[in-house]
């Protein structure tokens, strides 16, 4: 009866070995103890994921929670899934469609990344920007010419 109340991603973690590594994946998730992060399958799919990052403390995206697509191809973790922000973020790392510019999901990617560490990047992202690439410049511009302005005044 107390087992009706889990979440239903849950049933999967002792289920037989699954596609690519997520079951053991999201109990490696679960079992971290992380702040701020979270994600489960989409039902059964172990290819569709929803995922949850909270802004880190002590930066403007404090108190702020974004939730995040994951799809992964058949071939992960050989290759990159596809991550983006549900939740609109004003970001220099985002663009409005969602996409996310960040090098581990791009040309940096390794195989020895999980899930956890998409997330805890993503969290980071948010706290330091990489203003020198940005995906969305409106964004960059206003971050590169406010912040220096904003330290002029006590």
């Amino acid at each position: 009866v107390a087992s009706q109340n889990l979440h239903p991603a849950l049933s999967l973690v002792g289920a037989p070995p699954g596609p690519h590594g997520q079951k053991q994946e999201l109990m490696t998730l679960m079992m971290s103890g992380d702040k701020g992060i979270s994600a489960f399958p989409e039902s059964d799919n172990l290819f569709k994921w929803v995922g949850t990052v909270h802004g880190a403390a002590g930066t403007v995206y404090e108190d702020l929670r974004y939730k995040l697509s994951l799809e992964f191809p058949s071939s992960y973790p050989y290759n990159t899934p596809m991550v983006k922000f549900l939740t609109p973020c004003y970001h220099p790392s985002a663009d409005s469609q969602g996409n996310i510019c960040l090098d581990i999901l791009k040309d940096k990617w390794s195989a020895l990344y999980d899930i956890r560490t998409i997330l805890l990047s993503i969290q980071n992202l948010l706290g330091e920007p990489n203003i020198e690439s940005p995906l969305n410049t409106t964004c960059s511009i206003t971050k590169k010419t406010l912040v220096p302005r904003s330290r002029l005044f006590p």
